[in-house]
C-alpha cells in the first residue's frame, strides 16, 4: 500500500512540474513575439499636443512684417576745446565740420504696420527728424524712408516707404495680455535678420527705468539683443502687442529682462502723428514732480505708497493758477490714485486737452482739492 501511495505522489509531483515549466515556457514564447514597447523605440515623440505651443505658423507670417532699419545722422560735438577758441579759427576757421559735428550711425529694426509703407521703430533707432534713415525689407528691397516723426517721450519713431502690397503686422490689444503668456520677438540681433526667440510677458506697466518719459512697458524674458530694438513682439495669434525697446544688462547681452512699448500706446502716437504732425499731450505748464521717498513722505505727512512730491514749478502756467504750489504732494487725479511720479505723468499726458480735472494734493499734513485746466504740451518732430 505504501509503495502505491508514493509511486502516486511522484507522479502527481512530475505531472505539476511539466505543466509549470510548459507555462513558462509559453509566456517566454509570447513575449519573444510581442513588439517592443513604444516607450523603447528611438523615434521622436512630438511635445506639441497640448503641452507646448507650436509658433512655427505665426513665425513664418510675421518675420516678413519686420525689417531692418539703418540710420546715419549728425550730431553737434561741442567737447573740442578748440572749437570757440578765436586763434585756432582765425588759422583754421570756423567750419563747424570740422569738429563741431560728427556722423553717427545706428541699426535696429521695425515693424510694417500698413500694405502702404508705415514702419514703427525706436526713437533712438532713428536718432533724430533729420536722420536719413533706410529700410530693407525681407526680400532684400531698400528703401529711402520719409522720417514722419520721432517721439522721445515714449521712444516710438514713425517712418514711411513709398512701396505698397506689404506684409503688415496686425495690430493685438495690449491692455488685455496677462503675465505669462506666451510672446515672440522678432528683429536683427547683431546684423542676423528675422531672428525669432520665445518667451513669456514676465511684468506689466514696468516704469521709472530711466528708459523715456513715458514709461509703461511690457516685459518679457523673450531673448531681446542690441538689434532688436524697434522689433515685433507678437502674441499667440500673431498680432502685434508691443515694440521691443530696451533690455537689461550688466554685460550688454541678453539677461532675460526685455522692455516693449505696448501697441496701443505705439498706435496712438503714430495715429498722432498721421493726422496732426506731432503727439498730442495734455500739460499743465512746467512742473518738476519728484518720486516721493520714505523719509519725506514721513516729514511731510504722507503716505509713503503713493502720490508725486512737486519740486519746482513755474509762475503763471495752469499748475500755478490752479493753487499748486513746490512741496505739495499729488495723491489723487480726476478721481484716480496716484501711484508715483511716473504714474502722475502719464496721466497727465493721457488726459483731454482742454478740460479740467480735479486734484487733491496734501500740504502742512491736510487734503486740498484742485481744479486744474488740461493745456496742450507741443512735441518736437
Amino acid at each position: 500500500m505504501r509503495r502505491i501511495l508514493l509511486a502516486a505522489l511522484l507522479f502527481l509531483a512530475g505531472l505539476t512540474a511539466g505543466l509549470v515549466l510548459t507555462a513558462r515556457l509559453e509566456v517566454a514564447e509570447e513575449t519573444a513575439a510581442r513588439p517592443a514597447p513604444a516607450a523603447t523605440q528611438t523615434a521622436p515623440v512630438s511635445r506639441t499636443n497640448g503641452e507646448l505651443p507650436d509658433f512655427t505658423d505665426i513665425a513664418a507670417a510675421r518675420v516678413s512684417s519686420v525689417a531692418n532699419i539703418s540710420s546715419v545722422r549728425l550730431e553737434r560735438r561741442s567737447s573740442s576745446p578748440f572749437f570757440n577758441d578765436p586763434f585756432f579759427n582765425y588759422f583754421f576757421g570756423n567750419d563747424p565740420n570740422l569738429f563741431g559735428q560728427r556722423q553717427r550711425s545706428s541699426l535696429g529694426s521695425g515693424v510694417i504696420v500698413s500694405t502702404d509703407g508705415y514702419i514703427l521703430t525706436n526713437n533712438h533707432v532713428v536718432g533724430s527728424a533729420d536722420a536719413e534713415v533706410t529700410v530693407t525689407l525681407a526680400d532684400k528691397r531698400e528703401f529711402l524712408a520719409t522720417v514722419i516723426g520721432v517721439d522721445r517721450w515714449t521712444d516710438i519713431a514713425l517712418l514711411k516707404i513709398d512701396a505698397g502690397d506689404l506684409d503688415v503686422a496686425p495690430w493685438g490689444d495690449s491692455s488685455a495680455i496677462r503675465v505669462a503668456a506666451w510672446v515672440l520677438a522678432i528683429g536683427n540681433p547683431f546684423q542676423l535678420d528675422q531672428t525669432v526667440t520665445l518667451g513669456i510677458v514676465s511684468g506689466l506697466r514696468r516704469a521709472n527705468l530711466g528708459v523715456a518719459t513715458y514709461e509703461d512697458f511690457i516685459q518679457t524674458d523673450a531673448a531681446i539683443n542690441p538689434g532688436n530694438s524697434g522689433g515685433a513682439l507678437i502674441n499667440q495669434r500673431g498680432e502685434l502687442i508691443g515694440i521691443n525697446t530696451a533690455i537689461f544688462s550688466q554685460s550688454g547681452g541678453y539677461q532675460g529682462i526685455g522692455f516693449a512699448v505696448p501697441s496701443n500706446l505705439a498706435r496712438r502716437v503714430m495715429d498722432d502723428f498721421i493726422e496732426f504732425g506731432e503727439v498730442r499731450r495734455g500739460s499743465i505748464g512746467y512742473i518738476e514732480i519728484s518720486p516721493l521717498t520714505t523719509r519725506q513722505a514721513e516729514q511731510l505727512g504722507v503716505p509713503a505708497d503713493r502720490g508725486a512730491l512737486v519740486s519746482r514749478m513755474r509762475r503763471g502756467t495752469p499748475a500755478y493758477d490752479a493753487g499748486i504750489r513746490p512741496g505739495d504732494v499729488i495723491v489723487t487725479f480726476d478721481g484716480r490714485r496716484v501711484e508715483d511720479a511716473s504714474h502722475l505723468l502719464r496721466l497727465l499726458a493721457d488726459a483731454s486737452i482742454g478740460n479740467t480735472v480735479a486734484l487733491t494734493v496734501i500740504r502742512d499734513s491736510r487734503e486740498v482739492d484742485l481744479d486744474v485746466e488740461i493745456g496742450h504740451a507741443r512735441s518736437r518732430r
